[in-house]
């Protein structure tokens, strides 16, 4: 397990690469005639904000001589990485769908995986100058005004220093809100609103790209999430740190299996998230 000293080392890293690569990307976000979309092998688009993204976090990471998994780097092998006891689960761009369409609703994912599991995470939404960071066994924080910049340098004490503890009291609210995928929704994500609806008829639905959902259920804005779409481990690996530090929890749906992570098939299953007020 590494130790405190070397979490505080790490943190900036993760911290600046993910404010690097929100320059990169609202480079890009503010000229749409660049935007150069491809079509992945997995029927998802990619754009040239992706690449930079991915391009800027490994280099701004490679220091730390960590290993990194990124949406942007899918191909590598499992006996490969099967074996990583440290690892960066990256998605250099999260919500491509979203950035496309021009609705200011993606982020950028990195999570720091000890042993398969997320240890430390931050979610940066370079739009709204926000980022959230967690580590586990020490809560779940946000800090905003933190505006993209190419050349990122915040310290650890800097950082702690500005950040706010989650959830928010700004965000108690009192009708049930659920969150749902504003690009992928189907049959049975409906099918599971309207089954909630028979206990909380209030029910609000609020619809949102990326992982910003967790985010939100970290602040305590929203109180429920369900994705019966498929997902990628770098889709949820740093939201689901985030959440739980924040009193949340994800698991799948609709078996409530744990999720798990560095698999050989990086798929998630369906799953499920209760938001930190809804959780107590």
């Amino acid at each position: 397990m590494i130790n405190k000293e070397i979490r505080e080392y790490l943190l900036p890293q993760a911290f600046n690469a993910a404010v690097k690569a929100g320059a990169a990307i609202m480079k890009i976000y503010k000229n749409r005639d660049d935007y150069d979309i491809a079509i992945k092998s997995d029927k998802t688009p990619i754009t040239v904000a992706d690449r930079l993204a991915h391009d800027t976090i490994k280099k701004s990471l490679g220091q730390t001589r960590i290993p990194i998994l990124s949406e942007e780097g899918r191909e590598m092998l499992y006996d490969e990485r099967c074996n990583w006891e440290l690892f960066w689960l990256v998605d250099p761009l999260d919500g491509t769908v979203e950035f496309i369409k021009g609705n200011n609703e993606f982020t950028v994912n990195i999570a720091l995986m000890e042993d398969n599991e997320c240890i430390s995470s931050v979610i940066y939404v370079p739009y709204h100058k926000k980022m959230y960071v967690a580590e586990r066994g020490a809560g779940s924080y946000v800090m905003t005004g933190v505006t993209p910049d190419a050349d990122a340098d915040y310290g650890y004490e800097e950082i702690h220093d500005a950040l706010t503890r989650l959830p928010l009291p700004s965000t108690v609210h009192t009708v049930f809100r659920v969150a749902v995928s504003r690009s992928h929704q189907t049959p049975e994500t409906h099918a599971r609103i309207d089954n909630m609806r028979l206990s909380h008829a209030d029910l609000e639905v609020v619809e949102q790209g990326s992982s910003y959902k967790f985010c939100l259920l970290a602040e305590g804005a929203v109180d429920y999430y369900v994705r019966t779409t498929h997902t990628y481990e770098w889709d949820t690996a740093a939201g689901e740190l985030i959440l739980s530090e924040a009193g949340g929890s994800t698991r799948a749906y609709p078996d409530s299996a744990k999720l798990s992570y560095n698999k050989r098939d990086l798929h998630n299953p369906w799953f499920e998230c209760i938001g930190c007020r809804a959780a107590e």
